[in-house]
């Protein structure tokens, strides 16, 4: 008769079972994003759908209960401590989803982000509202077994950001938003005319990767442990943290989107790959939360990508990839381009200033729809009223006003917040950066492991172990605070437009 396992061991094979289910989940999702044939979304669905079925009774089975009431009331070890809290988190929000229900929508997630697809090709709202309103009416429904306190939007909004409501939202993104708008307006005011149309020549997709590239080697992401492909909507995704893949899309008349997006995603990658190895085939081995997440994203892309002192340094790397055309583009013309203020139909396509007032919009508009202040399908009509009222311009089609996002199609309601919760946050930690390193000559140098190694030491290696605001509060010292964001974002911009 073999030796019986400890309750641990037991617990630590539940594990390793359920980040099994979990890792080939990611990997299914990560090839419907990227290369299936659309002839075979509907059986992937399925899978799919199969695989989140047989994780879900993992998680909420009551051996994996009664292991967790066990470890919870003996262990002492840190870490496993931890995994027993998150676990039991978990185990609890999804005991409150039936089973069948929790299937059928992982199936729906899986068919919608399909419809998506096609409808955003044709530009089409219809094709997609009915499955969006079934998604709505799944999450409202989620929402009440997982029950809430003031505002139904809190049961999703704790899903990607625990600790931040609705009611945190209320009060910081008003203020947020008219700092934003007063600068716009200067902007405008200002005689300084940035010229975009310098940055606009064809450029072949093949060289703007090459370029991409050799900007992730510089920023420490592993490609040993990674691989860079190309979709509609970019993500980066971990099946574990020797897997952690990125995607970007290419515009080969506009190098913006894929050059800067390539960075932002790169800064997800970064925190996923260097996560502790202490954590691994734990739950634990994922970011804190989607704000912190973005944080790290916004950072790269915002905080370096777009810094004056990076443009400096990589303006010969980048013409030794880019067409001829930019041998005869000052440095200076092309920092003020890629730094023009101008209000964009396009979220991932917006600049540093106007970029919050588009989560904002979004923030309103599912807010308003869990709490059956309108119905799915007003969406196309207020999205684009919000839009002139908040950008002042007024999308042509769907393509480019309520389509143009994918978090909907997965059910993703409650993460939109998180991008701009991410922007205040990366402000503060980079007014922290500021006092500690040398940041010019770090980024002038081309050699961005010392920022690496230093978001590594605060924020990376400890996953799930600290919760977002408890990050945010052991390295910055305050809670979030929108002002930081606010002072990066004058300052700069009374700089780009001589205010």
């Amino acid at each position: 008769m073999g030796k019986q396992l400890t309750v641990e061991q037991q617990f630590k094979n539940v594990l390793k079972e359920q980040n099994a289910y979990r890792e080939a989940i990611s990997l299914a999702q990560w090839d419907m994003r990227t290369k299936i044939p659309r002839k075979g979304v509907e059986q992937r669905s399925e899978v799919v759908g199969f695989l989140a079925e047989k994780l879900h009774l993992l998680e909420t089975s009551d051996h994996v209960k009664e292991l967790m009431d066990e470890l919870k009331s003996t262990t002492s070890d840190e870490v496993l401590s931890k995994t027993v809290e998150v676990s039991l988190e978990t185990y609890e929000k999804n005991r409150k989803i039936p089973n069948e229900e929790f299937k059928e929508y992982v199936m729906l997630q899986s068919k919608s982000e399909s419809i998506w697809q096609e409808a955003r090709e044709k530009a089409d709202f219809s094709l997609f509202q009915p499955y969006l309103e079934k998604l709505v009416d799944f999450n409202k429904k989620f929402a009440n077994y997982w029950g809430y306190e003031a505002n139904i939007y809190d049961a999703l909004l704790h899903n990607f950001e625990p600790g931040v409501t609705t009611k945190t939202l209320d009060k910081v993104f008003p203020k947020l938003r008219n700092s934003l708008t007063d600068l716009v307006d200067r902007v405008n005011q200002s005689d300084v005319k940035p010229d975009p149309s310098i940055l606009k020549t064809h450029f072949p997709k093949q060289e703007q990767e090459a370029f991409s590239i050799e900007i992730l080697n510089s920023m420490g992401y592993d490609f040993n442990a990674g691989r860079l492909d190309d979709t509609i909507h970019p993500f980066a995704i971990s099946l574990n943290q020797n897997d952690v893949r990125i995607t970007t899309r290419y515009d080969e008349e506009d190098f913006r989107m894929a050059v800067f997006g390539t960075i932002h995603e790169g800064g997800h990658a970064l925190y996923e790959q260097n996560i502790s190895d202490k954590l691994s085939n734990t739950p634990l081995a994922t970011g804190t939360s989607m704000g912190i997440h973005e944080s790290q994203s916004l950072f790269w892309e915002n905080f370096v990508g777009r810094n004056e002192a990076f443009w400096a340094s990589h303006y010969e790397l980048f013409k030794k990839y880019a067409p001829k055309h930019f041998e005869n583009v000052p440095l200076d013309s092309f920092y003020q381009a890629v730094n023009e203020v101008k209000p964009s139909f396009i979220r991932i396509e917006a600049d540093e200033l106007t970029y919050p007032l588009h989560i904002m919009i979004r923030y309103e508009l599912e807010k308003a729809l869990m709490n059956s202040e309108i119905e799915v399908k007003d969406l196309p009509h207020l999205w684009n009223e919000k839009m002139v009222d908040y950008l002042g311009i007024e999308p042509k089609s769907d393509r480019e006003g309520v389509l143009q996002d994918i978090h909907w199609a997965g059910g993703d309601f409650g993460y939109f917040p998180s991008y701009a919760l991410g922007y205040m946050y990366a402000a503060q930690i980079n007014n922290v950066m500021m006092k500690e390193l040398n940041m010019n000559d770090i980024i002038s140098s081309g050699n961005f492991i010392p920022i690496k190694e230093w978001l590594t030491k605060h924020i990376h290696q400890y996953g799930k172990m600290k919760k977002p605001l408890e990050i945010i509060e052991s390295v910055t010292k305050e809670q979030l605070n929108p002002d930081h964001l606010v002072k990066y974002l004058t300052d700069k911009y009374t700089r780009v437009y001589n205010l």
